[in-house]
């Protein structure tokens, strides 16, 4: 009986994997096929003959160089600020005891379930005021803060014995020592579930980008991707191939830290 809920559960996992895998498979076919392949009706699922000058041909319409360089300099800029001020607001909610606390993480939590368009126009103008339109600085400023990582680090600063705080305190420590040479090192894996997390939103953002930046040597993967988009019309092996040129590096970033990835998250909900 066991061993065939294991094969049932094993049939349901592999049929997940396959509708992820699915629409990847179809991009890398799209992007192989001419323009009116792509277009048919009924669709046409394999090229008659792959056209794998697409990759140039895309590389010609948009500066990928740049992109990838505002795209890079954006992620480790959010990644930076956003692990740094999470960990320390993590850390001041879960291990200090001040007036107010629980109102401050009631805060927090509220924050994650507002939409994040709401936010828009008040930090597009906030970045007005400071003259980093159209800059690299305007694609970093919404990430500096994060809600999402206050929460998931202050899962791992609860999981924490306090006789580590207590033994560091008889020690003569204080709290930026505890911090910084104690806590800091055993969340580890937090931080680093934090850090792919931050990376991979801060890729995927396209609004903000868009309406942060609009020159061209200013935008990122995304939000030039999307120049790629008619209004009447759209050349889809084009967009499907600068779409593949795009995602490669955080393909890389995830196969490279993927175990750590996984064990960041699976210690998230050790304690509450």
């Amino acid at each position: 009986m066991k061993k065939n809920k294991l094969w049932l559960v094993h049939v349901l996992l592999i049929l997940g994997g396959l509708t992820m895998v699915v629409p990847f498979i179809w991009m890398v076919l799209t992007a192989l096929k001419t323009t009116s392949e792509a277009t048919m009706i009924p669709p046409v699922i394999f090229p008659a003959k792959p056209q794998w000058d697409v990759f140039a041909k895309v590389a010609d319409v948009l500066p990928f160089g740049i992109l990838y360089l505002n795209t890079g300099l954006m992620i480790v800029g959010r990644v930076i600020c956003s692990v740094f001020f999470s960990a320390t607001a993590a850390y001041a909610c879960a291990r200090l005891r001040f007036p107010g606390r629980n109102l401050f993480f009631a805060l927090v939590l509220m924050q994650m379930m507002i939409p994040s368009q709401i936010f828009i126009v008040p930090q597009y103008l906030i970045v007005q005021k400071l003259g980093l339109l159209d800059s690299v600085g305007a694609l970093i400023f919404p990430g500096i803060i994060s809600a999402f990582g206050t929460f998931l680090l202050r899962q791992f600063f609860l999981s924490l014995p306090d006789e580590l705080e207590e033994a560091a305190v008889l020690d003569g420590a204080n709290v930026w020592t505890i911090f910084f040479k104690i806590m800091l090192p055993l969340a580890r894996s937090g931080l680093v579930a934090l850090a792919i997390f931050t990376s991979l939103f801060a890729f995927k953002d396209l609004m903000w980008p868009l309406i942060a930046n609009t020159s061209i040597d200013k935008m990122t993967l995304s939000s030039g991707l999307a120049n790629l988009q008619g209004q009447y019309s759209t050349n889809w092996p084009q967009l499907m191939a600068g779409s593949l040129l795009a995602i490669w590096p955080m393909l890389l970033i995830f196969i490279i830290f993927q175990r750590k990835f996984i064990e960041g998250i699976a210690a998230t909900g050790t304690k509450l």
